[in-house]
């Protein structure tokens, strides 16, 4: 047996001891008993799109029975026990589940921007859409939804990443925010359509560098130099 082969064999959820494993890592490696009374659920367009943290199977039952057809998986796929069992549990309850792995430390790739817009045409409603903790990756996603699904300019549509999501915009994962914010900086004068400026002016490498040096400047100021 190979090393990947005895890896993936661990969250085998046919035998009593990879079901067992794959419990431990939802509940313990994955912090699932922190999320064990709060989803951070919210809804984004209210009946048809919502975002959470990451489901137990309990959690998929209840957003069965609420009525979901899909659940976006924004962690994208993983040999993980967390994501064997949302995946058994999505088959169960007949729900659709989709894997489109997005990013909380890193601006959005082009071609996950066009992804996010083909699924949110194509995909099944009501859905719901969740990363590990529902607030930064997924935070992403609902400033695309509103933009592309409900028609909201992304400077309204930003306000899907705050604090009321548990979005923390002073770590890295502001990046997200930063993408954004560029966005609107190098259009505000011609008005570029998002999608054009992404299509054809967007850089992802120096959108990434150009938040980093401001980073590093602000922990040089604010925690070396210790500014008052």
């Amino acid at each position: 047996m190979t090393d990947a082969e005895d890896k993936k064999s661990r969250f085998d959820l046919a035998t009593p001891q990879g079901r067992r494993r794959a419990e431990a890592d939802l509940i313990w490696t994955d912090h699932g008993f922190l999320r064990s009374r709060f989803a951070n659920f919210h809804w984004i367009e209210d009946g048809v799109m919502a975002r959470a943290n990451q489901p137990s199977p309990e959690a998929v039952a209840r957003y069965a029975e609420m009525g979901f057809k899909t659940i976006l998986n924004l962690r994208g796929p993983s040999d993980t026990g967390y994501y064997a069992l949302e995946r058994e549990a999505c088959e169960r309850h007949g729900l659709s589940m989709i894997d489109a792995r997005m990013h909380s430390r890193e601006p959005p790739s082009v071609e996950q921007i066009r992804q996010a817009k083909r699924l949110f045409e194509t995909i099944a409603y009501p859905a719901l859409m969740h990363c590990k903790s529902g607030a930064d990756r997924a935070g992403v996603m609902a400033v695309l939804y509103k933009h592309f699904k409900m028609g909201l300019p992304i400077s309204e549509a930003a306000e899907q990443l705050s604090l009321k999501y548990l979005h923390v915009k002073q770590g890295k994962t502001g990046m997200i925010d930063y993408f954004f914010a560029a966005y609107l900086a190098e259009t505000k004068e011609s008005g570029k359509a998002f999608m054009d400026w992404v299509e054809q002016d967007y850089d992802k490498a120096k959108v990434k560098a150009a938040f980093m040096g401001e980073w590093w400047a602000n922990i040089l100021v604010d925690k070396i130099l210790r500014r008052e």
